[in-house]
């Protein structure tokens, strides 16, 4: 699948009753896809007199696929008729829902089952008593949504009154958004299972049964051969599945293990497969380690939305394609911000080995409640989630959202920061965790730092200056006219040094064409500096009026002036020893021959050595203007090390013309660059500088 291939989106009115959108099973990570039921389609949907009395799930009421296209609508009752199937007779049936925004009461004929609040977190209730197979009965979702989001997790929706950050705010999430289905299921089942594979040698098992009964029940995990039976006390189980051969997952080698879970015996045991990696990551002093070898990370962000059905992906494929997408543009990591996202999305990022960064949305008002609401997601999100190899983060708030931008000056907001921190870590012990990410850290795995500037030689030293250890704060704009100074940290007692550094939002230019500039020149100073554990760059795709994507809401590639976007997000950059002048003219027309360091930034298992070319092209060429070189140099590289310049002496050229820069070993090229020449006219702009 390549970038130019794009989604087919549902509209509205496209959907039938015989319909079923997103069709797939939702949880193909614990699979009991040998029965069940997908209840997404047509519903009869109850709001007021303007709103249509049918809606399409599960696409949330403000989308153009829903059929409903409403926004700040707070309340609304969904109806469907359910059937258990006659051949579920004798097994207990659940009903799961992805996610529903915010508060959802359900009801089978007018007995309520149960309540749940929170609008990204998946839940389940057994209905085995409500419906009888063969027995049509109506289901019920009411739910609300409030208007005021304000002191509730809902990330980047926005909200009426208006959030501190609304103007990087999108069209709100409400009601069903994620899938709906029956399963059937053992009459003793597994209802939590965590598979713990950070060991290497086997998983750790532990979980809790619900059903019939609880207690003196056989709990059997099996793989590959293997088996072991867990120990059972309280309705909950743990043990250990140990492995002869073990296999590691990595984004190399992603591999994974199908753990079947069973429990109880004969015709009424529940089966689960339930697939998990082993794989450890830890960080070591400054460095992040995947399974003992070091680890960089080239991320980017994804805010998981698409133009017609929001935070819903508008099908499996366009779902998985991001992934594939993200990679094909040099990424090994995808931060997915502030949004649970689908189990089938993580689902294929550990089958392809991409990594995830994964975070909880935020709430945008400080208050005890508001903390409390933030933290209630925490279990839910590692019950869920954590059995996901490739999840190598968990970030919680993002940017002191939710805590009024004020850790520095509130010893009570930072202590709701490290409560948070403290939570999840007696949650999950197996991952790094960023408590705030961007700023301000009080309590934290990772120092992560957000940085936005347009200015090339300011952004150059600032680099500098923060990967010594000269600065640890930078200027951010949170509105048109409040420029401040943030900081690496929130406290004077937490550790300078010791703790992986790395970037996780970064970005600048308003055309497309000055963006990819950016990326160039932004993404080596980076690369430059061999203490910053990693980057994520903003953003993956555009979303509504931010139009900071590599592609457009579409996920179609933008005219970026000749720019591979792997070039310069790839494990292996050129980093050019240049600060350049701007967008087009990154130096003057050379009249004498130009001396232009080059450096190898190389992330691989092993050194790498080979020529370094240099070659005139056309102004915006693809390529140089034939197949030799005008200069070659020999260049080694030791992987996480910047290599020593090596210095090209290229012939001057007259007229605008683009300088091609390229690096083979082993007959293959695994690295480019480019340098554009051209007059430097604007007494505004700042001058080229060779470095």
């Amino acid at each position: 699948m390549t970038i130019a291939e794009t989604t087919t989106e549902p509209t509205a009115g496209s959907f039938s009753l015989s319909d079923v959108p997103r069709p797939e099973y939702p949880r193909p990570d614990r699979d009991r896809s040998a029965a069940w039921l997908s209840l997404n389609g047509l519903w009869q949907f109850e709001a007021d007199e303007r709103t249509p009395d049918s809606i399409v799930v599960p696409f949330a009421w403000e989308t153009e696929a829903s059929g409903v296209q409403r926004t700040w609508l707070e309340h609304a009752v969904y109806r469907r008729t359910v059937e258990v199937p006659y051949d579920w007779d004798g097994r207990r049936v659940v009903l799961c829902f992805g996610a529903v925004h915010h508060e959802a009461i359900v009801a089978v004929d007018g007995v309520e089952l149960g309540r749940h609040t929170g609008g990204h977190s998946s839940f389940e209730f057994d209905v085995t008593d409500a419906l009888k197979p063969g027995r049509p009965a109506e289901l019920t979702v009411e739910v609300d949504a409030p208007a005021d989001k304000r002191s509730i997790p809902h990330g980047k929706q926005r909200s009426i009154p208006r959030d501190d950050y609304d103007g990087v705010a999108f069209t709100p999430t409400s009601g069903i958004w994620q899938s709906v289905w029956l399963e059937a299921r053992g009459r003793t089942y597994v209802a939590e299972v965590a598979l713990r594979g950070d060991s290497l040698t086997g998983f750790d098992i532990t979980g809790e049964l619900a059903g019939d009964r609880t207690d003196g029940i056989r709990v059997i995990a099996e793989v590959d051969g293997e088996r072991a039976e867990l120990s059972v006390s309280g309705g909950r189980f743990s043990g250990r599945l140990q492995l002869v051969e073990p296999r590691l997952w990595s984004p190399d080698s992603p591999h994974l293990y199908a753990v079947t879970l069973t429990a109880g015996d004969g015709g009424d045991a529940d089966r689960l497969i339930v697939t998990a990696g082993l794989r450890r990551i830890e960080t070591c002093g400054e460095e992040l380690h995947l399974n003992g070898e070091r680890l960089y990370v080239r991320g980017v962000l994804d805010q998981g939305y698409w133009p017609t059905t929001g935070l819903t992906a508008p099908d499996e494929t366009a779902l998985r394609r991001d992934i594939d997408l993200a990679r094909e543009l040099g990424f090994n990591l995808v931060r997915k911000h502030l949004k649970f996202e689908e189990p089938l999305w993580l689902d294929y990022a550990d089958r392809t080995g991409m990594l995830v960064w994964a975070e909880p949305p935020c709430p945008s008002r400080f208050s005890a409640t508001a903390a409390a609401a933030f933290e209630q997601q925490l279990p839910e999100l590692v019950e869920r989630d954590g059995n996901h190899p490739s999840i190598v983060i968990w970030g919680l708030y993002n940017e002191e959202w939710g805590l009024d931008w004020d850790i520095p000056g509130s010893p009570e907001r930072a202590e709701a920061a490290m409560h948070a921190y403290d939570t999840m870590r007696a949650l999950d012990d197996s991952r790094p965790i960023v408590e705030n990410s961007g700023w301000a850290h009080v309590r934290t795995d990772l120092v992560d730092w957000h940085y936005y500037d347009e200015d090339p030689g300011r952004w150059a030293t600032n680099l500098a200056a923060l990967a010594a250890g000269e600065r640890e704060t930078f200027e951010v704009k949170l509105g048109p006219d409040f420029l401040v100074d943030k900081s690496f940290y929130g406290s004077p007692d937490f550790p300078r040094t010791g703790v992986p550094i790395l970037n996780s939002e970064y970005g600048a230019g308003f055309t497309s064409l000055d963006r990819a500039w950016h990326v160039r020149w932004q993404t080596q100073e980076i690369r430059r500096h061999d203490r910053f554990a990693g980057f994520v760059y903003t953003e993956l795709t555009d979303v509504e009026h931010e139009m900071a994507g590599v592609l457009d809401a579409g996920r179609r590639r933008k005219d970026e002036g000749g720019l591979d976007p792997a070039d310069a997000f790839g494990p292996t950059v050129l980093v050019v020893d240049l600060v350049p002048a701007h967008a087009g003219a990154d130096i003057p027309v050379p009249t004498e021959t130009l001396a232009l360091g080059v450096h190898v930034s190389h992330h691989g298992h092993a050194p790498v050595a080979g020529m370094l070319h240099a070659a005139w092209g056309t102004a915006g060429s693809l390529s140089p203007r034939a197949a030799t070189s005008d200069a070659s140099e020999w260049v080694e590289a030791e992987p996480f090390r910047l290599s020593e310049a090596a210095v090209v002496h290229v012939p001057p050229r007259p007229g605008p013309a683009r300088l091609h820069l390229w690096f083979v070993t082993q007959g293959r090229t695994i690295a480019r660059a480019f340098v554009d020449a051209a007059p430097i006219e604007s007494p505004n702009r700042r001058g080229a500088r060779v470095r």
